[in-house]
């Protein structure tokens, strides 16, 4: 009575077969746009249909095996005159021998048609009280399904073509008429069924859409589970006994069943699914589906902040080096997080590759935006403006984030930012700056606001980066041209061969171009009207983002601030635009111990596992500088002191009240060797570093209160002048090199 599969026929080589009829579940989610109220009627209509169609298909799978047996030969004289002691078919009861049926399918000679194993067609004719009745109900059946297949596969298809996310297929999009009919991918549709069709064999057929019918329902059942596991809000099935484990099983046992059908198949199958997914991955079209995958990463990004959070510091993070356990092993485990005050990101392109450039995949990195003036902008332009800069640093592919406030002032901004900024222990440690080249053409106020704020950075325990230009690095002013018409190809892309114009694209991609202002990368297509210092300043702006040619990082590495100074040009040759430039150490030592500082700083580096080219101990550091210089010192601060001898005491003390910013005698007088270290600094950096591809170099420190703003900058000015791209650096005393034993 059970089955009896044969001719090398399996139970799921038959279930291969027979699955496109039960293809048809999704038939109404495919066509949900047409539906007047799909929430409703898409569930309760498939499942009316399974119940139906299943009812259907035992019904009638009991019927026939009821009234056929499986061998028959439609003779009469087949009936038994003997024993029917060896008889073991189930027509044996009936009084009937059709033995001679299987020895006809061993041998190949087949005349036993009128039974189960053989009538292919003709089952439901026989059983029926009108057979023309039965193929006439075939063909509508074919007709229907065809018809169901044929009008919704082209409309999913179309909405996959609208994303644009393969190339060459936006061309089957285009809808015509008042329902937006895709008349093409109609067209496409039936040249692939025809060709399937033109096989001719049924049984060749039909295991090959099985299985990508199998492919396509593990998918659903995969995503369903993976909606429920990313616990998104948005996801609310409102069916009651719906179960994301059982989503999970049937994802599994589809994969499973494609395997046992066929494995070969089922690979091909996979591997074309994979290679789509990976090139959606790799493309990242500008599209937004809400997908879970969004929704779990959200998850998942918010339960590893809130367990960084409750993660105790480890003493690896924040032992000092003189710690009594040490070991030649080295822990870079010092993380710059870092808030760079860059404005407009696209203005400050130089302060932002280079940024980038050693935080990449090491840290945090938040471009910080203070706005001020006295019109305040609205929530939505700030909202658009986020958006909008956020799109270009992923348009630049810089890993960063943009955080624009508004304030009254650079001070107050930068306050907000300082102690807001951050979420947990994604929080940022090192304030990221320009260096004001302007300084002394300005408003001596913006001055004081703009030491202050480095006041503020330390206060709150911040370590403090400067990155000078001597060509500078805002270029906004070039930027605010963009309305003449020379400049509009300076700020449409960066690549304009990367959108296409056809306009039967969808246009989400030309928005969002026009929407973030892009520096552009050839500089031979520059604007011929720029001045020479406007040209010189936007190639500078762009030097960090290629790859830097063969030369040195030069380190200066004059004061142990915990470590920052050797950190950053560490994480900076670790990558690849960097890799080939070597670092060079420079400290200050003794005349009558220079060998021995050498030695004991390569000890050090060796330790810290620091690759180095050279080290240069500099005995004549604090040698007095060349006169020269001296005077070009004085000359500059010479606007900015305060001359009490000149004035009577009460007033030269409510001028130093109305500006702080001023110089005053004693305190020229007080740090005197101060600022002759820093004109020394300069000469001894033009000796040494004048080809250096960057300058890493310990930030002098000014006592709150007690060293103007004024003299400070003009310090920061003479260290820095003449010289090729800088950085102030100045850790928070922190340390972060460590090694143990």
């Amino acid at each position: 009575m059970g089955p009896d599969f044969r001719d090398e026929e399996t139970f799921f080589s038959v279930f291969a077969i027979f699955f496109p009829a039960a293809t048809g579940i999704l038939a109404g989610a495919n066509i949900s746009g047409d539906l007047a109220d799909p929430q409703s009627a898409i569930p309760k209509g498939t499942l009316l249909a399974i119940i139906i169609t299943g009812v259907v298909y035992i019904a009638v799978a009991i019927s026939n095996g009821s009234c056929i047996v499986r061998d028959a030969t439609g003779d009469d004289n087949d009936t038994m005159l003997g024993s029917l002691e060896n008889c073991t078919d189930a027509a044996c009861t009936l009084g009937y021998d059709f033995s001679i049926c299987k020895k006809e399918r061993i041998s190949g000679e087949i005349t036993c048609f009128l039974n189960l194993m053989n009538c292919f067609c003709e089952v439901m004719s026989l059983v029926s009280g009108f057979g023309p009745l039965i193929t006439a109900g075939i063909f509508s059946a074919t007709l229907s399904s065809a018809l169901a297949s044929l009008v919704s596969a082209p409309k999913v298809f179309q909405a996959l073509c609208r994303d644009n996310i393969y190339p060459g297929l936006h061309v089957f999009a285009k809808g015509y008429g008042k329902n937006n009919e895709p008349l093409r991918a109609y067209v496409l549709t039936f040249i692939i069924g025809l060709a399937f069709i033109l096989i001719a064999e049924l049984n060749i057929i039909a295991p090959i859409i099985s299985n990508f019918f199998l492919a396509s329902y593990a998918l659903i059942n995969f995503s369903v589970f993976h909606a429920s596991l990313a616990n998104s809000p948005g996801w609310r099935p409102s069916f009651k006994y719906y179960n994301k484990w059982v989503s999970l099983s049937g994802a599994v046992l589809c994969c499973v069943v494609m395997f046992v059908i066929n494995w070969w198949a089922a690979l091909f199958t996979n591997v074309i699914v994979l290679a789509l997914y990976i090139y959606v991955s790799y493309k990242k079209p500008d599209v937004n589906w809400g997908s879970s995958t969004q929704a779990l990463m959200y998850n998942q990004a918010l339960s590893h902040c809130l367990h960084l959070t409750g993660v105790e510091d480890h003493i690896k993070n924040f032992r000092e080096p003189n710690s009594s356990n040490i070991s030649p092993c080295l822990y870079l485990s010092f993380r710059p997080q870092c808030l760079m005050m860059s404005g407009y990101p696209d203005s400050r392109p130089a302060l932002v590759y280079l940024v980038h450039a050693f935080t990449k995949n090491v840290g945090l990195m938040i471009c910080g935006h203070v706005r001020t003036g006295y019109r305040r902008p609205n929530h939505k332009e700030m909202m658009n403006e986020q958006v909008r800069y956020q799109r270009w640093l992923l348009k630049t592919q810089i890993k960063a984030f943009y955080t624009p406030v508004f304030a009254e002032d650079l001070r107050q901004g930068a306050r907000f930012l300082l102690q807001t900024t951050g979420l947990g222990r994604l929080k940022p440690n090192t304030l990221v700056v320009g260096f004001k080249n302007n300084w002394r053409d300005g408003n001596m106020k913006e001055v004081e606001t703009y030491i202050n704020t480095l006041h503020d950075a330390f206060d709150l325990q911040y370590g403090l980066v400067v990155l000078r230009l001597k060509e500078g690095l805002d270029i906004s002013h070039i930027q605010g041209q963009e309305k003449t018409p020379a400049m509009k190809d300076l700020l449409v892309s960066v690549n304009i061969k990367d959108f296409d114009s056809d306009s039967s694209k969808p246009s989400s991609k030309t928005t969002s171009c026009q929407s973030s202002p892009l520096i552009f990368k050839d500089t031979k297509s520059r604007p011929a009207h720029l001045s020479p210092a406007d040209q010189r300043l936007l190639t500078a702006g762009q030097q960090f983002k290629k790859k830097q040619h063969k030369g040195t990082i030069d380190v200066w590495w004059l004061f142990d601030d915990g470590g920052l100074t050797l950190l950053i040009p560490y994480l900076l040759t670790n990558k690849k635009k960097w890799r080939d430039c070597k670092i060079r150490v420079f400290i200050g030592g003794k005349i009558n111990r220079i060998d021995h500082d050498r030695r004991a700083m390569a000890a050090l580096l060796s330790k810290f596992r620091i690759d180095f080219s050279d080290i240069t101990v500099l005995g004549d550091i604090n040698i007095k500088p060349k006169k020269h210089n001296k005077e070009v010192f004085q000359n500059m601060i010479e606007p900015y002191r305060l001359k009490e001898d000149d004035m009577e005491q009460e007033d030269a003390d409510r001028l130093k009240a109305q500006e702080p910013w001023r110089i005053t005698d004693n305190e020229l007088e007080l740090y005197r060797a101060k600022s002759n270290r820093q004109i020394r600094l300069n000469e001894l950096l033009q000796e040494h570093s004048s080809t250096a591809n960057l300058i890493v170099i310990t930030m002098p420190l000014a006592r709150k209160g007690t060293v103007s703003s004024a003299l400070y900058m003009a310090w920061l000015d003479t260290l820095s002048k003449d010289l090729p791209p800088i950085l102030l650096v100045r850790g928070n005393h922190q340390s972060v090199l460590t090694f143990y034993s």
